[in-house]
This record gives C-alpha cells, structure tokens and sequence, in this order.
C-alpha cells in the first residue's frame, strides 16, 4: 500500500505562482509513474502532468509552458511548480500513483482575477 499526501494548495491572484508538493510513503515502488491530476467543479477529474521514474514528462496542452513537474526519488516526493496561473486553473488538484493507481486526498487551488 501507498500514501500520498499533497501540500501548497492556496489562493492566489492570476499571475501568480504556488508550488505543490506530494510526499509518498509505503510501498515506493508505487513511485514508478506519478501524476498530477485536477478536478474543477462541475468538470471530470483531468490528467495535469506526469512523470517516469527516469524523467519523462507529459503535460496537458492548457498549462505546457507554465507548470514543471519534477520529483526527488531519494525523498520520495512529487512537485508540480505552477506559474502565470489562470482563474481556470482553480481547482483541486491530486497527487496520483499511477502504477498502483492510489490517489492522495487532493488540494484546493484558487486563482482569483
């Protein structure tokens, strides 16, 4: 089994920056891929970006440019660092192990215009 718990959700006016965090603990070899996730009111939960144990990345069209996520094996935590952040980023956004298909309990973020 695997927990992933997330951190630095928040409210922040258009334009600026948060960075996300999600530290994981149990079973790390669930850290194989990893994601980040939203989900905005009234909307189906969408893939944000994620990352392979080697690096690789996939982004959603709508935040390439402006969010990197990244991750430190040896500390077994997961980053998203979100800039330029629009009013239609707000939402809660979730930490994902992929290959074990565990979820964390979400963080709210709110981007005022």
């Amino acid at each position: 089994q695997v927990q992933l718990v997330e951190s630095g959700g928040g409210l922040v006016q258009a334009g600026g920056s948060l960075r996300l965090s999600c530290a994981v603990s149990g079973r790390t070899g669930c850290m194989f891929v990893m994601g980040w996730y939203r989900q905005a009111p009234g909307k189906e939960r969408e893939l944000v970006a994620s990352i392979t144990t080697g690096g690789t990345t996939t982004y959603a069209d709508s935040v390439k440019g402006r969010f990197t996520i990244s991750r430190d094996n040896a500390k077994n935590t997961l980053s998203l660092q979100m800039n330029s952040l629009k009013p239609e980023d707000t939402a809660v956004y979730y930490c994902r192990s992929t290959w074990c298909n565990s979820w964390g309990q979400g963080t709210q973020v709110t981007v005022s215009s």
